[in-house]
């Protein structure tokens, strides 16, 4: 008797701990498809960004740490399991017209530019390796209305 309930109490206790670590791993899992809609900006010239980022992970093997930064130090210390925070925490700086003309301190806290400089470079390095490469580098490559995508 005593044998049964210790093997009941281990089955109870092994289901807990295996729900609870695959909740812990689903709550990691990054969405499929983002959407950059930066609260920010109340009013976009431009629809907003749809990516897979899925695709951005698994096809172009893009490291995390390639979009997703914490600065210290002048580096980016930001490590896979780190929290992910959306870029306008630090690019708080929102002149969408006319952000080339703002000081340099300005333009490092510009969210649209860092978003364009991140992105475009990118997909510019992308094209230059493959030029065969569907990475967009164009407003409409990537900016689509709702109904085109």
């Amino acid at each position: 008797m005593k044998k049964g309930k210790l093997i009941s109490c281990l089955a109870v206790t092994a289901a807990v701990f295996l729900s609870a670590t695959l909740l812990a791993f689903a709550a990691q899992q990054p969405p499929e498809t983002i959407t950059i809609k930066p609260s920010i900006w109340q009013k976009t010239m431009m629809p907003p960004v749809t990516f897979s980022h899925k695709k951005h992970v698994t096809e172009d093997k893009i490291a995390c740490n390639q979009c997703h930064m914490v600065y210290k130090d002048g580096k980016n210390v930001w490590k896979e399991g780190d929290p992910v925070e959306t870029c306008d925490k630090c690019h708080n700086e929102p002149t969408t017209k006319g952000e080339f003309t703002l000081s340099p301190e300005k333009k490092k806290l510009n969210l649209k530019l860092a978003f364009h400089n991140l992105c475009i470079n990118c997909h510019k390095k992308a094209k230059t390796k493959n030029p065969t490469t569907k990475a967009p580098i164009v407003c409409a490559g990537c900016h689509k209305p709702a109904a085109a995508k």
